[in-house]
């Protein structure tokens, strides 16, 4: 029964039939007990309860596999549904319908069987082949069968089906359980007494019945299922007779092609065979014979590199070893004589390597100890060509790292040799007893600076020297890097070239190749040599590449070589060459390709070798930062005069300058340590020339002052275009006469003697940039101030009266007023000058900072102004006084008009000659404007008007003496005075 089915068991007996319940009054017959399979029919319904004790236990039993666990019986099996006739011959349902009858010989050994045997079977199978006769009616052929018929038939099983209690279904039915065994065989419905009655018997009757019921429509189910996968099985058993043939066919030929292929090797493959070993084992000898040889060429290593060594041929020697080393990994390997041999040569590269580093690092040392009165050139070029090209064989590229180490400390050396030379020639301090910074510091600043032009020269020999020999080293690791390139690129054309031979000797001769290759699997069984027969074709097509890169490696080195040594013995050398030719080919090539760093490290020394010479400019400044900032504390610098200080500033841009041509990068130390020193020199320089700017100013009369030739020329140097101060001249400008006037652009500026030092003094900031490209900003900060100082201390002496209590003056005339104003025009006049000077030394987004320049002008101008307000209100105060007092009456003119004409001449006599002629009329116009001004109001008080009436004839006779009288001055001859507006307009 299927598992998606679960229906209970039916107790049977223990032969595996069914049987049919007895008369219990009827004593029991014993039949013999045949083995069967199940048939695909039901079985007939149990017996009594007592008959199902010998069939399999369902609980004891469940886990074992029996017959009655089948899915398929032989008899269902065997009846094929597709044959319109159903044979009853046993070997026409076995063997299929080719089967032919034949008569069969009876047996000896076999008894002679009657019906009689089998009567005792039939009577035991009677009820069950009646039952099986109704199932055949009940199951028809499946061909028979039309599709609605099926329908139906697979409708009324699934109703029978449904027929059986849920129960036998359950995957958990087991009949040891007692509510599962009282659920199946309700013993409620049996009397509880030990006897028999009736009615129990017919109900343990009526419960058989019923659950063989269940058992015949589980079993129809099965049969049906089966007969629809019949075909199935007959299909397996015809293949199984197919396959069976095809094996027989097969051996026989297998057997066929053994026999042939045994004689094929008796007959032609044995004598061949035998030639091919003789063939082998000559060159297994040959072979054997070479590798002697280069065991004795390999035993005489150790001798030839010390040879070597001694004549400090490190490259050579490292070429030797590293071949020696392939030989034995390749060629010699397990040789026990040379077991130790590999141990033995490293530690000599181990040695060698040490004596490398340690040479390397004494050439050094001596490269840039030796004087700096030698040679300029590399020293010894080819020894130092042959120590880094035997670094960077051995990898070790931190060579550079002790180069830099004693270039530190040679330029430690430089300044310290540089302070004890010049100390002693300097007889005032004693080197033994005072300290080597205080020596600088005791030094006069001329001593100090010689000094430092000292120290700067050794420094730029040092860096000259530094950047040949790091040329040299650069050189060789670009001649490196490009062989490397080279020689890779040429393997990738021989790689290319044999791809392509391969492939045309693939295309052409593929059978001869597989026919080789299977001869050599002959071999490989046979346990010959066959590695060696494989490799020794693989050699022969690379020989001519390894002798070519081998040649190339071996040029180089050697080259290099002969450049590192010059007095080499020449047994040596014939030594050396044996030795190494008797090496194998192409070792020197695969050492070479593997030794030697990669592309990109060989890129990153280069590299590396350009930042040791901007290394080595940093170190240099470093220490020249040290000697400058040694003078520097105890402030000596910020002391010295501007000429000194652009000395030193001049040497050390020049000195920078040098240093970024030679070593093509801007060391930015010297430069700050220099700017930070010329800060604050700028700082004292700035607050050296207010203080004397203050000063000046405090005692300044306010007076003309005569303007000496040297200012003349100054201010001519300025107009020329030349803003700076001229060299000093001792013909000429002190015989010449100061003049009265300072002429500049055809102009006369009457001036007083502190703007005449402040010009000098602007100068003097103009020259520093000049001098000092690095201060511009600062310095122009500075001017600026000391500008706006002279602008506000003027202000506060002259219009805020300060010199009366500073200088002791007991008024400040008009005179003052105009001469100040004169002397602020001057300075306007130079500001546009600074400006333009100053914006050529200033980058473009320094631009920003000019205006403060435009600020002072502003002020000035406005300073300009209020001195001219003021005159014109010195008069105004005048002609308030004088005019309130004014009376038309005879005489004519009047003593006020007199009063006024004559102050408006002196004010005309103090700033004539002061002010220019356009100044001095537009200064009149409004003086003018303010006499206007008042008269008109008096004459409004007096009730005069211009009625024509005795009073206007008489104000015209006073304001005619007036206007005769300003028109009678000094460049006023033209003024226009437009006195009719004294009058007021009628309505």
């Amino acid at each position: 029964m299927s598992s998606n089915q679960g229906s209970p068991p039916i107790p049977q007996s223990s032969d595996g039939l069914f049987r049919k319940p007895r008369d219990p009054s009827v004593a029991p017959r014993h039949y013999r007990r045949v083995r069967s399979l199940p048939d695909v029919c039901p079985k007939e319904p149990p017996g009594e309860a007592g008959a199902l004790c010998d069939g399999p236990s369902v609980v004891a039993d469940q886990h074992r596999w029996t017959v009655y666990n089948s899915k398929v019986n032989l008899p269902a099996a065997l009846n094929d549904p597709r044959l319109a006739k159903r044979e009853s011959d046993f070997f026409t349902k076995t063997w299929g319908l080719d089967f032919t009858e034949t008569e069969v010989m009876p047996s000896f050994y076999l008894p002679n069987i009657s019906r009689e045997h089998f009567s005792s079977y039939l009577q035991e199978t009677a009820q069950r082949e009646k039952i099986h006769e109704r199932c055949k009616n009940i199951c028809l052929n499946k061909d028979d069968l039309a599709v609605p018929t099926i329908t139906n038939n697979h409708d009324k099983a699934r109703a029978e089906l449904e027929q059986v209690p849920k129960i036998f279904m359950k995957p958990e039915f087991v009949l040891n359980d007692p509510a599962t065994f009282n659920a199946v065989l309700p013993w409620s419905h049996f009397s509880v007494a030990g006897g028999k009655n009736s009615r129990d018997v017919a109900s343990s009757r009526l419960l058989q019945e019923k659950l063989s019921h269940y058992l015949d429509v589980v079993e129809v189910s099965i049969a049906r299922q089966i007969s629809l996968r019949s075909e199935a099985f007959f299909h397996a058993m015809s293949s199984q007779h197919e396959l069976q043939d095809r094996l027989r066919e097969t051996s026989d030929a297998v057997a066929k092609l053994r026999a042939r292929t045994a004689a094929i090797d008796r007959v032609m493959c044995r004598g061949p065979l035998q030639a091919l070993r003789d063939t082998l084992t000559r060159n297994n000898c040959i072979k054997l014979h070479n590798k002697l040889k280069l065991m004795a060429a390999v035993h005489q290593t150790q001798p030839t590199v010390q040879l070597l060594l001694s004549t400090s041929e490190f490259v050579g020697a490292l070429e030797l070893i590293a071949t020696t080393k392939e030989v034995l990994q390749q060629e010699l390997q397990g040789i026990h004589s040379f077991r130790h041999l590999g141990s033995q040569l490293c530690e000599m590269e181990r040695l060698i390597d040490k004596m490398m580093v340690a040479d390397f690092s004494t050439y050094t040392q001596s490269d840039l100890s030796r004087a700096f009165e030698e040679d300029a050139q590399v020293l010894e070029k080819d020894r130092l060509q042959s120590l880094v090209f035997g670094l960077l064989r051995q990898r070790k590229l931190d060579f550079l790292d002790i180069y830099s180490e004693e270039m530190i400390r040679a330029a430690k050396n430089i300044v310290r040799q540089c302070v004890m030379k010049s100390v002693s020639q300097i007889s005032e301090i004693d080197a033994d007893t005072v300290k080597f910074h205080e020596q600088m510091r005791l030094m006069t600043f001329h001593q100090w600076f010689d000094l430092l032009l000292d120290i700067f020269e050794h420094f730029i020999l040092f860096l000259k020297r530094i950047k040949a020999t790091l040329s040299v080293i650069r050189n060789v690791v670009l001649e490196v890097l490009d062989s490397s390139q080279r020689s890779r690129l040429a393997d990738a054309n021989h790689s290319d070239g044999r791809t392509n031979e391969e492939e045309e000797e693939a295309e052409s001769g593929g059978p001869a190749l597989h026919s080789g290759e299977a001869e050599l699997a002959y071999l490989t069984h046979e346990g010959l040599f066959i590695s060696d027969a494989l490799n020794e074709a693989e050699q022969r097509s690379n020989a001519a590449a390894h002798a070519q890169l081998r040649a190339q490696t071996h040029t180089e080195t050697c080259g290099s070589d002969s450049a590192s040594v010059t007095t080499e013995s020449s047994s040596s050398r014939e030594h050396n060459s044996n030795t190494t030719s008797s090496l194998p080919i192409g070792g020197a090539a695969a050492i070479s390709e593997d030794v030697m760093p990669s592309d990109l490290e060989l890129s990153r020394v280069a590299s590396n070798v350009q930042e040791l010479l901007y290394t080595a400019s940093d170190v240099s400044h470093d220490r020249c930062v040290k000697v400058l900032m040694t003078r520097a504390k105890d402030g000596s610098l910020e002391r010295l005069s501007a000429s000194e200080f652009v000395c030193l500033s001049q040497a050390v841009e020049s000195f920078v300058r040098d240093t970024e041509e030679l070593c093509g990068r801007r060391s930015m130390s010297l430069r700050g340590a220099l700017q930070s020193q010329a800060n604050r020199f700028v700082q004292r320089f700035h607050e050296e020339r207010k203080t004397k700017l203050s000063l000046l100013l405090d005692n300044e009369r306010w007076k003309q002052a005569e303007v000496p030739a040297e200012f003349q020329d100054l201010v001519d140097s300025i107009a020329d275009g030349r803003i700076m101060l001229p060299e000093r001249r001792h013909t000429g400008s002190e015989d010449r006469k100061p003049g009265e006037f300072l002429c500049v652009d055809a102009q006369k500026y009457a001036v007083v003697g502190t703007v005449l030092l402040l010009i000098r003094m602007f100068l003097e900031y103009c020259q520093c940039v000049n001098d000092i490209p690095s201060i511009t900003t600062d310095i122009l900060t500075r001017l600026a101030d000391l500008l706006k100082h002279f602008n506000s201390r003027s202000c506060q002496l002259v219009l805020g009266a300060g010199a009366l209590q500073v200088v002791g003056l007991k008024t400040i005339t008009t005179r003052n007023l105009a001469l100040a104003s004169r002397c602020l025009q001057l300075v306007v006049h130079y500001i546009p000058v600074i400006r333009a000077h100053f914006e050529t030394r200033l980058q473009p987004r320094q631009y920003s900072i000019l205006r403060h320049l435009d600020h002072i002008t502003k002020d000035y101008n406005d300073h300009i102004a209020e001195i001219s307000a003021k005159l014109v209100a010195i008069m105004d105060s005048m002609f308030e006084k004088a005019l309130s007092k004014y009376e038309v009456k005879a005489p004519m003119p009047s003593a006020c008009l007199r009063n006024v004409c004559k102050q408006m001449a002196k004010m005309h006599e103090a700033i004539n000659e002061l002010l220019p002629e356009e100044q001095t009329q537009m200064l009149f116009l409004r003086i003018n404007a303010s006499f206007k001004l008042h008269l008109k109001r008096q004459l409004a008080r007096l009730g005069v008007g211009n009625d024509g009436g005795p009073q206007y004839g008489l104000v015209m006779v006073d304001v005619a003496f007036y206007s005769e009288n300003v028109q009678a001055l000094r460049s006023l001859e033209h003024l226009d005075l437009n006195m009719p507006e004294i009058w007021e307009q009628k309505r």
